[in-house]
């Protein structure tokens, strides 16, 4: 770990890693190449590891807008130390989805004040402002292990409301909050095959879209004997 270290040491690093090669490709998967480095998310992460939680670090590193330096700042912030104002901040930030689905997935969804910022960010304009609060829902859905059913039943009229917007960044971000939830446990599939159906039927053809990707995820083999067993553990 590096206790001392500032984010000219961390900006140091990164221009040392980085290939320009690679951040010019990142165009190809509709990420940023201005202010890039070109490192991947696994090696910010194992630095960021090496480094330790630092949440000062992290919030000047986010500050940079370099999509890479947001990413690892991503990995060092502390969700605990996470203010309502410091996430908000951030979600208006969100320009892209790599930057907005990683502080989502690694650092909002494990904050005390997660479940807050879902219905707000969910009716945002933006984007990927609105595309953050599906995908807390999905990572919520997935990584919080104490939550009851019931605490995630508010979200499917959200997912039916923001299933008819068609752009591309929402509308799968609101089939990956679905698929999420389906995920989740038996009366939470059941709920949520229910949800794709009706979607699937709908006359709007971005509802249809939301509904038969979810479909075709929460219906798999392999997504039934998971919610099955996850039954099982629960009895036992």
């Amino acid at each position: 770990m590096y206790p001392q270290l500032t984010i000219t040491d961390v900006v140091k690093w990164l221009e040392k890693t980085g290939s320009r090669k690679s951040a010019a490709k990142l165009g190809r998967y509709a990420l940023p190449t201005d202010n890039a480095y070109g490192i991947s998310v696994g090696a910010l992460r194992a630095q960021a590891k090496k480094i330790g939680r630092n949440h000062g670090l992290a919030m000047e590193l986010w500050k940079s807008g370099s999509l890479d330096a947001r990413i690892m700042a991503s990995f060092l912030a502390d969700p605990e130390q996470l203010t309502l104002s410091q996430m908000n901040a951030w979600c208006r930030d969100f320009d892209n989805w790599g930057t907005t689905d990683t502080a989502c997935f690694a650092l909002f969804d494990r904050s005390p004040l997660a479940w807050k910022v879902v219905s707000p960010w969910v009716r945002q304009k933006g984007e990927f402002q609105k595309r953050a609060g599906f995908v807390m829902i999905a990572c919520l859905a997935a990584h919080d292990k104490t939550a009851e059913d019931a605490a995630f039943t508010k979200f499917f009229p959200m997912i039916e409301q923001g299933a008819s917007d068609e752009r591309n960044f929402v509308k799968k971000g609101v089939s990956w909050a679905l698929r999420g939830l389906g995920h989740r446990s038996v009366a939470l599939h059941k709920a949520a095959i229910k949800t794709a159906r009706e979607l699937a039927k709908s006359d709007n053809a971005t509802e249809r879209w939301v509904g038969r990707d979810a479909l075709k995820d929460i219906t798999r083999p392999a997504v039934l004997k998971k919610v099955a067993a996850k039954t099982t553990l629960r009895r036992r």
